[in-house]
């Protein structure tokens, strides 16, 4: 009805009110109906099993969209459809049962057209198609209104009860108590963002853009102070931009264009199987070598970094007290695959850190790694990001990834001068542009000044090129895509922090939001819950995590990643519809209705 392709990562939430930031949403919210029998993929009667493959996938390591080889995992998150390529289908009829949104089936090469896809719903202010284009910009100045609605978490306890929210996607919105004229939240639940088109996605843009800004300005999403001043300026080149006409993304010159994104991602497609073949000899797999400082991180400690050599090859970190040494035994070497890499920089003060959290026996072991200059940091930093992904830098996506934090970097540099902007002739209110921390830290005028010096590193992007850009930097923050419940492992007396990813969960300090232990996906063997007592059990290939949510009922940690499961096995394979019953066997827990 929206125009949104890939419904599958949005969902309803209920509107966010005090009482639930403050004690909770009431759990148990999902309980089964007398004589209804929950059924799992294994038909238990008592809990919900979704199996997963045994053997370790890339796509549920990294977020890349290769359907794994598993016959453990029933069926494609895609079917083929029936239907000439280009010919749009036929449109989907609304559904009043399930709180999973649907949009009209479109074939995967060009979405169905606006005026064709609403027909089906007359009663709808979009149903003509003239209003689609309201979704897709967004007001230079939210209203007061949407503004006093918001809600500011002020630790990870409030950030996980708003978790709490989320509506059953198995259920009916009527089961769940939601009623005509009822108002609830159409969010995008699942931070796996596929196949992102500017020619096919305007309004899904813009909406992923306005969660974006939004979690930043509440701060539900910390970031630092040079990248607020990022995200300030990327904000103000997108009000700028919405005010100017853009350019048609529909015209008939843009087929020259989609051939050229075809080979495009032929050629990336080969170049990788190229580089992965010649992984296999070890004499080809790329290697860095070079100075860096290293400080382990120790309570009451006044040490400070220290100079070692340091190599890089496979997934291994290794370093030595000289070039010399490396080729005895290092200092120390670890094998970064699992490991939680944050990166720490501020560009003022030059400095380009690396924190690495290495599984270990006896838990996370915590080590900074801090580089000496842009370049050399961006090429470190990509290797370990790889590295924790279980890839090399022999992979195809090294180069892309390491030019990616390069311009990530690039957006908080100041230019000097900045003659094309005049500060009288620009509104700026800080406070729509950068969070309340930073409005009471700076006076209004500094902060103006600041927002229009970063402005001249964005002045030239376009509309959607802004838009982009601050959905990627936004990806690249270190919290970026954790979903925060309370939960109590079994055997624990005290409560911990679980943050579910697209790729893994991971056990977390409830104060700090410290990463304590890291579970990646591409380990699961199944998971299932046991309704009688509402308790999550995750099996991985060395041993079994179980705990009960305290925060949300457990249903809703269960459809997350039974979500994130089904959208890592997404591709871009043509002459396809989603395959809605498999999405509701992995996140429902029982048999659909």
């Amino acid at each position: 009805m929206l125009g949104i392709r890939h419904p599958e990562e949005l969902s309803f939430m209920k509107k966010v009110d005090e009482r639930t930031l403050k004690r909770g949403e009431k759990r148990g919210s999902f309980k089964k109906k007398k004589g209804e029998k929950y059924s799992s993929p294994a038909s238990s009667a008592n809990n919900s099993d979704a199996s997963y493959p045994t053997t370790p996938t890339p796509s549920m390591m990294d977020g890349t969209h290769t359907t794994p080889r598993s016959a453990s995992m029933p069926g494609s998150p895609y079917r083929s459809a029936p239907h000439t390529p280009g010919t749009p289908l036929t449109p989907g009829t609304p559904s009043g049962y399930n709180t999973y949104p649907r949009v009209p089936s479109y074939n995967g090469t060009s979405p169905v057209s606006s005026s064709y896809s609403l027909s089906s719903f007359p009663d709808s202010p979009y149903s003509d198609g003239s209003n689609l284009s309201a979704l897709s910009i967004s007001p230079a100045k939210p209203s007061s209104e949407a503004v006093a609605t918001l809600h500011r978490p002020k630790n990870y306890v409030e950030r996980a009860r708003l978790n709490s929210l989320w509506l059953n996607s198995s259920r009916s919105l009527m089961e769940q108590g939601i009623r005509e004229n009822d108002i609830i939240l159409l969010r995008f639940k699942y931070y796996s963002f596929f196949d992102l088109n500017p020619k096919y996605d305007a309004v899904r843009i813009n909406q992923i853009y306005e969660q974006a800004k939004w979690s930043l300005l509440t701060e539900g999403i910390e970031c630092t102070e040079e990248e607020a001043m990022m995200f300030a300026a990327l904000q103000l080149q997108v009000n700028l931009q919405s005010a100017m006409p853009q350019p048609d993304m529909n015209n008939a010159n843009d087929s020259a264009d989609d051939i050229d994104a075809a080979l495009t991602d032929l050629q990336v497609s080969l170049e990788g199987s190229a580089k992965n073949s010649a992984a296999g000899d070890i004499t080809q797999i790329p290697e860095l070598a070079d100075w860096l400082r290293f400080f382990k991180p120790k309570k009451f400690t006044l040490k400070s970094y220290k100079r070692y050599w340091f190599t890089f090859k496979d997934t291994h970190l290794a370093y030595y007290h000289s070039p010399e040494e490396a080729s005895g035994a290092p200092i120390m070497r670890v094998n970064l695959r699992g490991c939680e890499v944050t990166p720490d920089v501020n560009i003022s003060s030059e400095k380009y850190c690396i924190k690495l959290l290495i599984p270990s026996t006896e838990g996370m072991n915590e080590v900074w790694i801090r580089a000496d200059s842009e370049t050399q940091y961006a090429r470190w930093m990509a290797a370990c990001r790889l590295a924790a992904k279980g890839k090399t830098m022999a992979d195809a996506t090294y180069e892309s990834e390491v030019q990616s934090i390069t311009n990530f970097l690039g957006l908080q540099h100041p230019k000097e001068p900045v003659p094309s902007v005049n500060i009288s002739n620009i509104n700026i209110e800080p406070q729509d542009f950068v969070s309340q921390r930073h409005v009471k830290k700076f006076k209004a005028k500094s902060l103006t000044a600041r927002i229009l010096e970063a402005h001249a590193n964005v002045a030239n992007l376009a509309l959607m090129e802004a838009k982009l850009n601050y959905i990627r930097a936004w990806q690249a923050l270190p919290e970026f895509g954790i979903t925060h419940f309370v939960v109590r492992f079994r055997g624990n007396k005290k409560e911990d922090l679980l943050g579910v990813a697209f790729n893994r969960i991971m056990r977390m300090d409830l104060h700090t939001g410290d990463a304590l232990k890291t579970w990646r996906y591409n380990s699961m063997k199944h998971w299932n819950v046991n309704w009688e007592v509402k308790e999550v059990l995750v099996q991985f290939e060395d041993e079994q995590v179980s705990f009960a949510c305290l925060s949300a009922d457990c249903k809703i940690v269960h459809e997350f990643i039974g979500g994130y499961i089904f959208n890592s096995m997404r591709s871009k394979d043509q002459n396809q519809t989603l395959n809605e019953e498999l999405f509701h066997k992995l996140t429902g827990g029982w048999e659909t209705i």
